[in-house]
């Protein structure tokens, strides 16, 4: 299967593959970094204690904060007989101890396989103990039904659908955005005030999963999106939604326009010159002022860097995989650099990415294989094939190096095993000009410290030797 899967390519559509060591994680764990987000907020896991176990792991790695998750921890009994008890005593719990705002109830496999009624199971309970000041919101994640990337969408839109309601017209814009770092909203929010605008942005990680030393364990760390901001989302002039692959059904920005009438920008990440462009060039258009100085310069540096690295870039041949927002962008920025991807994959079923991929890659001399609902044994058979030197993703595709020595330069999400994660910066010109500097010493340093090696192969007779 791996084998007939790198014969395709963008225009030929999805491929479905063998699920061996998977390149996405599973559909609640993007909801858990989506409520994350979100101002006073817990989010308790309707399903096994393992299932919270495993992402707070994986949260944990990756931000390396203190990542709390509740439980509502079935088990054989309550898979035969229910688990409401259990999910309503979790509340309990958690409200206790916890005292949010927000509460996310996020469904798992084990769960929606029992046929849990999420929304009755909730709605009894608000009504049983006279529930008031805090908000709970039930969002069903199975992960047959998508990965962590479908998860945080269906929870980001959850949150929106929960708390939209008329509002009088302001000025603030929506700025809604995928699973990307802090350190990326942080410049996005800087980009935003460099251009004099007021705005919502949901849901707002750059704090609660990136905290500045405290000195003291706090059970709910402060930042994230306002629920009252979320709430006057419906009264916004536009929304910025960097979701170009996102489809309607899990698209925040979407329902905000079909209930509400509020006009939707979808847009890439701003990731790439060409990208970043496409990015000031609405916000000139919806603020009415011009680019600052700060923000050309900066793109300046940008394309001084383009022109240096070029000659270098040439020789990549990269695989990119990850969620499929992120890879568009990384595909875009790649390939106005010189360095068309030879692979393009992503645990995701989104066959948006492959018709955004289209006009990108239609000119490639050799047109780059995509593999959708990915995993690491097909993008590894791809990636041989394709004589890739360089890999771009998540730390779940370390094999590569291990296996076949391709270097791999990490970015998105998860990574466990290196530091700083939550500080990868790679939006706006900054970020993109980081990005471009370290794809290209990753290359130069490969390059240098294995062409003795060889020369020596493609040149030395087993006498010379």
């Amino acid at each position: 299967m791996a084998s007939e899967a790198a014969a395709q390519t963008p225009a030929q559509g999805r491929v479905k593959e063998t699920n061996e060591n998977q390149c996405n994680m599973c559909m609640p764990i993007g909801g858990v970094v989506a409520f994350k987000g979100i101002e006073n907020a817990m989010v308790l896991i309707h399903g096994s204690q393992g299932c919270s176990t495993y992402m707070r792991l994986f949260n944990v790695e990756h931000f390396n904060e203190p990542v709390d998750i509740a439980s509502s921890s079935l088990n054989e009994k309550q898979t035969i007989h229910g688990g409401e008890a259990n999910l309503k005593k979790a509340m309990d719990n958690v409200i206790r101890v916890y005292q949010p705002k927000v509460l996310g109830i996020l469904t798992t496999c084990l769960a929606e396989t029992m046929g849990e009624d999420i929304d009755r199971i909730v709605a009894s309970y608000i009504e049983e103990k006279k529930i008031s000041g805090i908000d709970i919101v039930p969002v069903p994640t199975p992960s047959y039904s998508g990965t962590h990337a479908e998860g945080y969408w269906a929870a980001v839109r959850g949150i929106v659908a929960y708390y939209a309601r008329p509002a009088q017209s302001h000025r603030r814009i929506n700025v809604i955005v995928p699973n990307i770092s802090p350190a990326d909203l942080r410049e996005i929010k800087r980009i935003l005030g460099l251009m004099g605008l007021e705005y919502t942005l949901l849901p707002d990680i750059s704090m609660t999963l990136d905290r500045p030393w405290g000195g003291k364990y706090q059970k709910i760390p402060p930042g994230g999106t306002p629920t009252a901001a979320i709430a006057e989302m419906t009264g916004a002039p536009v929304t910025i939604q960097f979701g170009s692959t996102c489809p309607d059904s899990l698209s925040p920005g979407k329902y905000l326009e079909d209930e509400y009438h509020v006009p939707l920008v979808n847009l890439p990440l701003p990731i790439g010159l060409g990208n970043m462009d496409l990015f000031m060039k609405t916000l000139h258009k919806i603020s009415g002022n011009p680019v600052p100085d700060e923000l050309v310069t900066e793109r300046g540096w940008l394309m001084d860097a383009m022109a240096d690295a070029h000659k270098y870039d040439a020789d990549g041949v990269p695989a990119v995989y990850g969620e499929p927002e992120l890879v568009y962008a990384l595909t875009s920025t790649l390939a106005e650099n010189g360095a068309m991807p030879a692979v393009i994959a992503t645990g995701s079923k989104n066959s948006l990415l492959a018709e955004r991929l289209i006009p990108l890659t239609e000119g490639a001399d050799e047109p780059p294989v995509l593999i959708e609902e990915a995993d690491f044994a097909s993008i590894e058979d791809a990636a041989i094939r394709a004589g890739v030197n360089i890999a771009i993703g998540h730390s779940g595709g370390k094999m590569l190096s291990e296996r076949h020595d391709i270097p791999l330069l990490r970015i998105g999400y998860p990574i466990h095993d290196r530091m700083g994660g939550q500080r990868i910066l790679s939006a706006g010109y900054r970020g993109t000009l980081a990005f471009l500097d370290t794809f290209t010493n990753t290359l130069l340093n490969h390059k240098y410290a294995t062409y003795r090696q060889k020369i020596k192969r493609e040149f030395c007779t087993p006498e010379g030797m």
